[in-house]
């Protein structure tokens, strides 16, 4: 019998497997996590809908699947989805087709501020599971808040400039946001790419698998030559990052480079800030110092990869801020170069600050190689443990 404590505990992939071996049923698993729902998101305000009726029609048609011998990498697993994408989107049709079960729209920014490092509902603002004064990051609030307070194991997002990285670094979890162009971006500036929240980095990579397109399927992560090189920027050149912030960021670099799985080399990253440049491809009026900005930052980041295999830098260069917003501090600092560039990265939880703020430590790779970025992380996530 499946029962709250237990389902807290496992991830996407353990559902999945037990799912699938008739341990429990999709059935039994969407209940339990329709009545955590009901129980516990009040005090979260991770969901703007949810859709039990709906929900326990697609599980008992992955228990229809499964009991006809169909083989669902992640069946029955609940998720969220952000809220404007829906469950017709790309990767939640694919999500869908590997057995997981949509359970509910997650809350998004509602454009009431200029910022977007928060999420909204009918009920009040979203909170962060870790502590419910601070905004649970943006855009994908709501879907970081349900991973993180155990709602569901895995949430669908979007990452146009961090908007996956962020929640998540914020809120203790993983998110991922795949090399540019493998899934269609949600944006016409091919910004936006489809992400994913989760608990674990085998998760991520379980999603991947799911949601790479079939003329070019993602393996999940194989054994690898080590060490990897990787090359630590607490700034990238440009951004003000809090000392706290990037030397609890680089202690858990540290401990992962102890095992002697990769070691640090030291190579500068100096991009220039890719503010305007976002800007400009975001309101569709790129124009030459656009494509200049972009060209220089993308022949620094063929130097820097030239000499590592990844880039490590703290995911946001502060902590989370209140529900009044971040003032002047730009929450997206070291996150959209690597929209503007197309890298994967992934935020891992680096641990907390003296004062007990969450960070998260970031890692991009080359393009394409999403497998080495996912490989990585599985390793250092023993080092890297959740904050929740």
């Amino acid at each position: 019998m499946l029962t709250d404590g237990l389902y807290t505990t496992l991830s996407a992939t353990e559902i999945g497997e037990r799912v699938g071996q008739g341990e429990f049923t999709a059935c039994e698993v969407v209940e339990v996590a329709l009545a955590l729902i009901a129980e516990r998101d009040g005090a979260i305000r991770a969901f703007t809908d949810v859709w039990p009726g709906r929900a326990r029609a697609w599980a008992a048609e992955v228990d229809a699947a499964v009991a006809q011998g169909v083989r669902l990498p992640l069946a029955g697993v609940p998720i969220g989805v952000k809220a404007g994408e829906g469950p017709d989107s790309v990767q939640n049709r694919r999500l869908a087709a590997a057995g997981c079960v949509p359970i509910g729209a997650t809350s998004v920014p509602r454009g009431r501020t200029a910022w977007r490092t928060y999420g909204d509902t009918d009920r009040g603002p979203t909170l962060n599971p870790l502590t419910p004064a601070w905004s649970p990051g943006g855009s994908s609030a709501g879907s970081a808040a349900a991973v993180a307070g155990r709602l569901v194991p895995l949430a669908s997002g979007s990452d146009g400039a961090g908007s996956v990285r962020i929640p998540a670094a914020w809120c203790g979890i993983i998110g991922f946001k795949p090399t540019n162009g493998r899934l269609p971006a949600r944006d016409r500036a091919g910004l936006n790419t489809p992400g994913v929240l989760v608990r674990t980095p085998l998760d991520a990579a379980a999603y991947l698998h799911a949601v790479a397109s079939a003329d070019a399927p993602a393996p999940l992560p194989r054994p690898q030559p080590q060490p990897l090189r990787v090359l630590w920027t607490p700034t990238l050149g440009y951004a003000a990052t809090d000392s706290a912030i990037a030397d609890t960021a680089r202690r858990a670099l540290t401990r992962f480079t102890a095992t002697g799985q990769c070691r640090i080399v030291d190579h500068p990253v100096e991009l220039h800030d890719p503010a305007p440049a976002w800007a400009s491809l975001r309101a569709g009026t790129r124009d030459a110092v656009t494509d200049a900005l972009i060209s220089a930052n993308a022949q620094r980041l063929r130097s820097a990869f030239e000499q590592t295999d990844l880039i490590a830098t703290p995911t946001v260069p502060h902590p989370p801020h209140g529900h009044d917003g971040p003032g002047t501090r730009m929450n997206v600092a070291l996150t959209w170069a690597f929209n503007l560039s197309g890298h994967p990265a992934l935020t891992l939880p680096a641990g907390l600050t003296p004062r007990g703020e969450p960070v998260g430590l970031q890692l991009v790779a080359r393009h394409h190689a999403d497998a080495t970025l996912l490989n990585t992380a599985i390793s250092m996530s023993a080092f890297t443990p959740p904050l929740l």
